[in-house]
């Protein structure tokens, strides 16, 4: 199948491939065996989903999938996954399956209320796009980016994130938003017209002056004035307090800018994401095996893991190890290689037919809501597969 050019999306590496080859650990055949593991687990997913909604977690008291509709934040993980699979595979039912989620999803292009639409589009009709040179979803695309810029605030300098707690916000922006700025500087380069690209940088600019604490960890929301721009508030919805770092927050960051250094060579970008790499890695809290904690104030036994944001810190740390040199590179191949040993580790991968068909065990979506906790994650799965297939990348195929 032709690929499409200029997509970007989130396998690109920029390092030369020797000199990274020379630094792995993990072989061919751990990856193979676990793609292809995943492969047939998500071949039982597909038989458990209903029509008109998408898989978000799995309830194993009572045998049954948690479900959401393609306006859910979570709905491009799902088909998103099914693509990275088949282009490993060539597997035709998963693109099958893939290509009858996107038809649920495509009506979200006109959806202006959420700052989702890179999660919900980019990581769905990208791939597909990517994988099958469809122009149509190029068109979804665009249309999509187009719904996204209308919630930039110029006085701000933000992509407004939340629309509702009104009594609460005025203007919150979440970390999270950094991982949707990727769709907008793809759009700039598909489209010619620079205003996504610059939405882009300075969101990440704004973001880069607000989000952080001295020690490089990052609020989860900061509520600007719309009026003048200025900060309200800073805070920290789901984690354990407004100064904690929670951890899938940490992971978005570390994502988000080692991203932002690929599409624009700003090396403020590459900066950042080498200390939010730093503050993650030299964490006194992150246990042994190198999946943290839901929260990275908290510890011990009884307290949950998040495997979510173990899979998106190793899936950045494998993009920014081609980014830098020596002894940096090693260590952020190391922790990403230890992240997905663990990951694969019978711990925290299901066997297949188990889990409702997700992959992962182990992983906390809102633990201050008492909701998702210890539970497979349809984003889990899907940061795990990329950095799979990231570091099959790497490995030379």
């Amino acid at each position: 199948m032709k690929k499409m050019a200029g997509l970007g999306l989130a396998l690109t590496m920029t390092t030369s491939l020797s000199a990274q080859q020379n630094s792995l650990a993990l072989t061919d055949e751990f990856v193979n065996k676990n793609i292809n593991n995943a492969v047939a687990q998500y071949k039982t997913l597909m038989t458990r989903v209903p029509d008109g909604v998408l898989p978000r977690t799995f309830d194993k008291a009572n045998d049954s999938l948690a479900t959401a509709k393609s306006n859910s934040w979570i709905s491009g993980f799902y088909p998103g996954t099914l693509l990275y699979l088949y282009e490993y595979s060539k597997d035709a039912d998963l693109l099958k399956e893939a290509e009858k989620r996107l038809q649920l999803l495509e009506k979200e292009k006109d959806n202006k209320g959420t700052h989702d639409l890179g999660f919900m589009l980019y990581c769905s009709f990208g791939n597909a796009l990517r994988l099958t040179g469809n122009t149509h979803y190029r068109d979804v695309l665009l249309t999509g980016a187009e719904s996204l810029a209308s919630r930039f605030n110029s006085t701000v300098g933000c992509i407004r994130s939340w629309d509702h707690n009104s009594d609460s916000w005025k203007f919150p922006v979440i970390i999270d938003n950094m991982m949707n700025l990727e769709f907008l500087n793809w759009a700039s380069r598909v489209s010619g017209n620079p205003k996504y690209a610059d939405i882009s940088k300075i969101h990440a600019n704004t973001t880069l002056k607000n989000h952080f604490r001295p020690d490089n960890s990052s609020y989860h929301v900061i509520d600007y004035d719309p009026e003048t721009g200025a900060v309200r508030h800073k805070h920290t919805h789901q984690g354990a307090h407004h100064e904690s770092a929670w951890a899938r927050g940490q992971a978005w960051g570390l994502y988000g800018y080692t991203m932002m250094y690929r599409d624009t060579h700003d090396k403020a970008y590459l900066n950042q994401a080498r200390k939010i790499a730093a503050f993650i890695l030299d964490q006194p809290n992150l246990p042994e095996d190198g999946i943290p904690y839901w929260d990275y104030s908290v510890s011990g036994p009884d307290v949950p893991r998040d495997a979510s944001a173990a899979a998106i810190t190793a899936s950045a740390l494998l993009e920014l190890s081609g980014m830098v040199r020596g002894k940096e590179r090693k260590r952020y191949l190391k922790a990403a290689e230890h992240m997905l040993t663990s990951l694969s580790s019978a711990t925290y991968k299901a066997p297949i037919g188990t889990n409702g068909g997700f992959l992962l065990m182990h992983s906390t979506g809102h633990f201050p809501a008492n909701s998702e906790i210890d539970v497979p994650l349809s984003y889990a799965d899907y940061y795990y597969v990329e950095a799979l297939i990231r570091y099959k990348h790497l490995l030379g195929h």
